[in-house]
């Protein structure tokens, strides 16, 4: 999910030209230079990417720079990077919420911070769901897109401001952005860089849901409790479909039915498999 961010290359047309000249996307790897757009973006200080990781498999991902309305420096770029890494390396890990500190999501990034980024797409095995508090503009509207699943509080906005600064999104939040609510409705919520309050972003189908409270502790609860209905279970079986539902999104249909065989292989014969079987069987005497 969050590398997704990082990138200004179009995935969607990789993926096509690989599936019209006959080539695999699966097991792909695209290089990037690194160590140039590591030293590029530690140029650019501030604030800090803050990870909790709960007993229940549940990470809760914080952006964490008050002072410039949880906006993304370099820096922060780089500690994002690395926290999905320990999130995708997390093998108890079923899922996460990523949110803002003070209340607040995000009000985008520092655009000199981002220019020289060219990295891969970077797809984590768990459920990631936007905590929207407060205000997400810009680029904090862009990070949203790129989770599986959005939730807002009552007085939070979603905004698409990048029309008002003369770019366009760059951090693959237009592909998504249709993806999420079609071409039509896309269009509109970019060319008129619309406020999406909580009640317009749920009837667009932006959210899933729109939370009972503000306040920041509480809503966090609220969506913890609301990602728990999806990862109850083994996290190696979550964390398989979460691939597998990806796969289908991103590849060719030949290439995302050998992944999804492929994949069946990861938990057929696995404890949770063998422990279903025990209690159908159990239940059928």
């Amino acid at each position: 999910m969050a590398t997704s961010l990082l990138k200004t290359s179009s995935l969607s047309a990789r993926t096509k030209l690989l599936c019209q000249s006959g080539l695999s996307l699966y097991n792909t790897s695209h290089g990037y230079h690194e160590e140039e757009i590591k030293k590029t973006l530690q140029q650019f200080p501030g604030g800090s990417i803050d990870l909790q990781k709960k007993d229940n498999g549940i990470g809760i991902l914080t952006l964490n720079n008050p002072s410039k309305l949880n906006a993304f420096s370099g820096v922060m770029m780089l500690q994002l990077l690395e926290k999905v890494i320990e999130l995708e390396n997390w093998t108890e890990g079923k899922g996460f919420i990523v949110c803002g500190a003070n209340n607040t999501f995000s009000s985008g990034s520092d655009l000199n911070a981002v220019k020289a980024l060219g990295t891969p797409e970077k797809r984590l095995p768990l459920i990631s769901v936007a905590l929207i508090q407060g205000r997400a503009l810009g680029g904090g509207a862009e990070f949203i897109t790129a989770c599986d699943f959005r939730l807002m509080t009552p007085e939070s906005e979603i905004r698409f401001v990048h029309k008002e600064m003369g770019i366009i999104p760059s951090w693959g939040g237009t592909t998504r952005l249709v993806e999420i609510l079609g071409s039509r409705e896309a269009l509109k919520v970019l060319t008129g860089a619309l406020k999406l309050d909580s009640k317009k972003a749920f009837r667009i189908g932006m959210v899933e849901e729109v939370l009972q409270s503000s306040d920041e502790t509480q809503s966090l609860i609220e969506a913890q409790e609301w990602l728990q209905q999806f990862t109850n279970g083994p996290p190696e079986v979550i964390r398989t479909l979460k691939k597998s539902v990806s796969s289908v999104k991103e590849l060719c249909l030949e290439d995302a039915l050998l992944s999804e065989r492929d994949l069946l292989g990861r938990v057929w014969g696995g404890p949770a498999n063998l422990e279903a079987v025990a209690r159908r069987a159990k239940f059928d005497k």
